[in-house]
């Protein structure tokens, strides 16, 4: 995951970051409150960190002016504030969890790889598009250009899951627990059989590959 962490304490700051870096994910850290609002707006995150005692811009005032642009990312506050009225705060600001210090790394690097296995919202569209390849989410159709492409259900809900997450590398657990609500590996070949299946259907007849897949790691659907 890309991550970015608004955090002013030097000391929980490189604590919380060197623990990502070891979990291999990407942090930013930023100590400014302003700083972190124009970052946020201005790069692509997996999900945010954010203080709410921050100097420049607090991180209830940042995360509710980033809802305000349209801006979805996850957001968990990290946070010394845990009164229950402060955490029913947070989340009516736009977080999506709350998390309280002191607090045990490994529950937070938790709460952040559950929030990233969260879809994006985007209930209200009836159609996704990455490149020239589109899906229709009410018709259950898919075409790729001009060409119509038949998928089966299952091929289906597993497009439908790659595209809402264009651009981002999905895990076969994450695979695995969203499209076939496994939550335990089933030590099959599922995953990769319905890979192998969607790509022979919506890349091979084509000059431009779209599904892509990240050696030991996942797979990513980007144009």
């Amino acid at each position: 995951m890309r991550i970015l962490f608004v955090e002013d304490d030097a000391r929980t700051a490189d604590y919380v970051n060197r623990g990502l870096t070891e979990a291999g994910h990407v942090t930013d850290v930023i100590r400014d409150g302003r700083d972190g609002l124009v970052q946020a707006m201005n790069e692509r995150f997996d999900v945010m960190v954010v203080d709410r005692m921050l100097p420049g811009l607090d991180g209830l005032s940042l995360v509710k002016a980033l809802r305000a642009s349209g801006n979805t990312t996850p957001v968990l506050f990290l946070t010394a504030v845990g009164g229950v009225d402060d955490r029913v705060d947070g989340l009516e600001a736009g977080g999506d969890d709350y998390l309280v210090k002191p607090f045990a790394f490994s529950e937070l690097l938790a709460r952040l790889n559950a929030l990233a296995r969260r879809p994006p919202a985007q209930t209200e569209k009836i159609k996704l598009q990455v490149g020239d390849l589109e899906i229709d989410l009410v018709r259950h159709s898919c075409r790729r250009g001009s060409v119509p492409i038949e998928l089966l259900p299952r091929e289906f809900s597993l497009l439908t899951y790659l595209m809402q997450n264009e651009n981002r590398v999905l895990t076969r657990t994450m695979l695995l627990e969203r499209v076939w609500d496994f939550h335990f590996d089933p030590q099959t070949s599922v995953v990769e059989t319905h890979i192998s299946r969607l790509r022979a259907k919506i890349d091979k007849p084509f000059d431009r590959p779209l599904l892509h897949t990240i050696r030991n790691t996942g797979y990513s659907l980007h144009a």
